[in-house]
């Protein structure tokens, strides 16, 4: 018998006029139950985590140590003080990088970590005053800097278990950059920009968005569900998730015509999935942006096959427009793929046609399909979602 019916045991018998001894054992008995619970609950880690209480964008303590140790990024020097011995930090500017958790820090010390309020203050100060600002040059410094704050925005979220609405801008807004980013940097060299790692973090901050729209209802879910399908096209996972939502949010227009976007694709219809791709507003066009060379070269092979003759010859401009390309590009693309183009025509032949060695087509950034789209919209109004 357990020991918790033991104590009631004892008390029945005490009431029902039980000796001394019965009900004295009975009172220990609960103390040493009460007493395990006790040490049970000291033992069982909190349910929320640790309160941050930096009401700054930096510790003070971090602060003084990259000053004295000339830490300090362009970005966060106080004007006037570039070329000193140590140069001082300008409070308004410094925010707290990003650092891995070593054996022996406390990284969940009150006065290092920020208060969601913060956080979000600090998410808004990095997108309109560094990835926007029209003076910080080159953007692959100024996306350095903002994705390595955000990645320690993200750590105090995790270390305080942060949920909520201030959880979801702060979630909201990074996916939006690293989307962005995705696809303004494709045509960077791997030691600027590394999409793999970009991707991971997207992936991590998606995922853990997606999660925090699990509770409750929210005014972004189709925009993110969209962009979700779009991003990872042809995802089981993503599919899957996305037909598990209500009818309400399966139904809205963004969440559709990213439903249709991946069916033409499971379907391989490279031609439909391009003709859709052009009613995707800015963001969604970047989530898809990654994926259109793999739909282009599939279009290509599937042309080489359908329109093999040597007695065919199909207008270039014509192929271009299906191709979502100007002429010239298109006309390269064909080339690389072993499609003869003589003049303003092609010819298709699924004897010539070759698939390009892996990185000899290096993504490109595309006009007509993504940028086009932004209109007079700012990337800050992008990215905190009032374009």
């Amino acid at each position: 018998m357990s020991r918790k019916a033991n104590y009631r045991t004892g008390s029945h018998s005490r009431k029902r006029g039980g000796g001394r001894g019965g009900g004295g054992g009975g009172r220990a008995e609960c103390r040493e139950w009460r007493q395990e619970q006790h040490e049970e609950e000291q033992i069982r880690p909190e349910e929320s985590g640790p309160r941050g209480t930096c009401m700054s964008m930096c510790p003070i303590r971090e602060v003084r140590e990259r000053e004295a140790q000339r830490l300090l990024h362009r970005f966060e020097i106080l004007p006037g003080t570039e070329s000193d011995r140590l140069p001082r930090a300008d409070p308004s500017r410094t925010v707290k990088e990003y650092s891995r958790p070593a054996a022996g820090k406390d990284s969940t010390r009150p006065c290092d970590l920020r208060p969601p309020s913060v956080l979000l203050k600090t998410m808004c100060f990095l997108i309109d005053d560094i990835a926007t600002s029209p003076t910080l040059q080159p953007w692959t410094e100024g996306y350095d800097f903002v994705f390595d704050r955000l990645r320690c925005v993200r750590q105090d979220m995790v270390i305080q278990r942060v949920s909520g609405a201030e959880c979801v801008a702060v979630l909201e807004r990074t996916v939006r950059f690293l989307l962005y980013a995705s696809y303004r940097l494709c045509e960077e060299p791997l030691r600027l920009y590394d999409p793999r790692i970009n991707d991971t973090h997207l992936q991590e901050s998606l995922s853990w968005l997606l999660d925090c729209y699990s509770s409750g209802e929210h005014r972004h879910l189709e925009e993110f569900q969209a962009l979700s399908l779009l991003y990872n096209l042809g995802s089981s996972r993503a599919l899957r998730c996305a037909l598990e939502l209500p009818e309400r949010v399966r139904d809205s227009p963004k969440v559709r015509l990213a439903l249709a976007v991946n069916r033409a694709h499971l379907e391989r219809n490279p031609v439909r999935v391009l003709r859709l791709a052009r009613g995707l507003d800015f963001l969604q066009s970047c989530a898809l942006h990654r994926h259109l060379g793999a739909c282009r070269q599939d279009l290509l092979l599937l042309y080489s096959h359908g329109h093999s003759s040597r007695n065919c010859r199909f207008p270039l401009q014509c192929l271009a427009g299906i191709l979502a390309l100007e002429e010239a590009p298109a006309a390269r693309l064909c080339r690389a793929h072993g499609v003869a183009v003589n003049g303003d025509y092609v010819v298709f032949s699924k004897a010539s046609y070759v698939e390009p060695p892996p990185g000899d087509l290096q993504s490109t950034r595309s006009p007509e399909m993504v940028d086009s789209k932004r209109g007079n919209s700012t990337v800050s109004e992008v990215i905190h979602g009032c374009a």
